[in-house]
């Protein structure tokens, strides 16, 4: 597992909302940290830049990205890069997360996530991006999962391969949302477990656990879960995290609660829930031990299928 200094336990995303309880809060009582969007708190100045003083005395922050387009077509954002290097420097932010999408091209920045096509030529380009990312920002990031509701042209590898392979490629650290790995599994049918088994345990990070909404067609029944942070964690979903703590440890583990937020207080259940989970957690190190970083590399079982399919293709077969 790779640890990030002064990162552990429990977290609650930051929002306007719940700002006045978290600054009341007890630290280290059931939050042990926060996280932010850094897009949201850089340049800031005044009465805000006083309340986030306030809140990094009193919790570790975690930044989340939601702007660096790491599978977008347009070139990087590198004034921007610039700027949340400092951000986190002058913060001392620890750990610094991006999704797995694309939200920008030539023509600039949209306001949504959108899924990348996964392939072992996408995963190059964008491994190649996130080390941009790192050497500029001069410290390991890590990259998150994203959820998606239909698989994009030219898919060729199941996600958590792909997943695999970038972080691999990139040598960067993962963050799992375990809510999107459950969304991605109904979506399009397959079992999260082999997702999660698939990921190298050294490189797991971070956690995000969050609800989802259903959504049953009325001709077919087929089962569609949008991922919205607008609802509690589902019981599917507490049952994944009990596994993915079995095989990733106790890593730092976030409650991103974005929409319908409640009153404070009906947050506490779903922190301590994530808490008691950690707390009997039975990981032990051998796993890691044994599974040598990468070995087998999936990476090279890929690219030796992909080899095998165009041979194949060559000699008639297929």
């Amino acid at each position: 597992m790779l640890n990030f200094i002064g990162l552990s336990g429990v977290g609650l995303g930051l929002r306007t909302e719940l700002l006045d309880d978290i600054l009341e809060y007890p630290s280290n009582e059931n939050i042990q940290f926060l996280e932010i969007a850094p897009e949201n708190w850089m340049g800031m100045g005044g009465n805000r830049e006083q309340v986030f003083e306030r809140l990094i005395k009193k919790f570790p922050i975690v930044a989340h990205g939601l702007s660096l387009s790491l599978g977008g077509p347009a070139p990087l954002n590198k004034k921007f890069l610039a700027d949340i290097r400092v951000f986190l420097e002058d913060y001392k932010v620890e750990l610094y997360t991006e999704h797995l999408a694309y939200c920008a091209d030539t023509s600039g920045y949209w306001y949504d996530l959108l899924p990348i096509p996964a392939t072992l030529d996408t995963a190059r380009y964008v491994a190649d991006r996130i080390k941009t990312v790192q050497d500029i920002l001069g410290k390991r990031i890590a990259i998150e999962n994203a959820s998606t509701y239909i698989l994009p042209q030219g898919t060729t590898l199941p996600e958590w391969e792909f997943v695999a392979a970038i972080s691999e490629l990139a040598d960067c650290a993962l963050h799992i949302d375990i809510n999107n790995v459950f969304v991605n599994s109904v979506n399009h049918n397959f079992d999260p477990q082999q997702y999660l088994r698939a990921l190298d345990v050294k490189r797991v990070c971070y956690m995000h656990m969050a609800g989802h909404l259903e959504d049953i067609a009325p001709d077919t029944g087929d089962r569609l879960l949008i991922d919205t942070h607008g609802a509690p964690v589902c019981e599917s979903v507490w049952s994944l995290y009990e596994f993915a703590v079995s095989r990733f440890g106790s890593v730092p583990t976030l409650l991103e609660r974005d929409l319908n937020i409640p009153e404070f207080s009906e947050l506490m259940p779903e922190l301590k829930r994530i808490a008691s989970i950690q707390a009997a957690d039975k990981h032990i190190t051998i796993d890691a031990d044994k599974e040598k970083l990468f070995q087998p590399s999936i990476l090279l079982e890929t690219e030796n299928r992909s080899r095998k399919i165009s041979d194949d293709k060559k000699l008639g077969y297929r």
